[in-house]
């Protein structure tokens, strides 16, 4: 193959950019169906509501470490 251009780097870092916003996309779409966990805190006040969701990000950051740790060790 022969050298990369700039131009041709820039599409390949568009498309990469386009890819992971279009799973941000539908991972927020499934996020409003997704149930609550024990560890999950919302704060609810008459002009505001703070969700945090902590159960998910400990079950979300296990997997990926999990598949990561599985990918890396090839």
């Amino acid at each position: 193959m022969g050298t990369v251009t700039p131009l041709q780097s820039l599409g390949r870092m568009l498309m990469v950019m386009g890819a992971l916003l279009f799973i941000a996309g539908v991972m927020l779409t499934v996020a409003g169906r997704v149930p609550r966990l024990p560890g999950d805190i919302v704060i609810e006040r008459p002009n505001l509501t703070v969700f945090i969701p902590l159960g998910w990000m400990i079950v979300v950051s296990v997997v990926l470490t999990i598949l990561l740790n599985i990918l890396i060790r090839r």
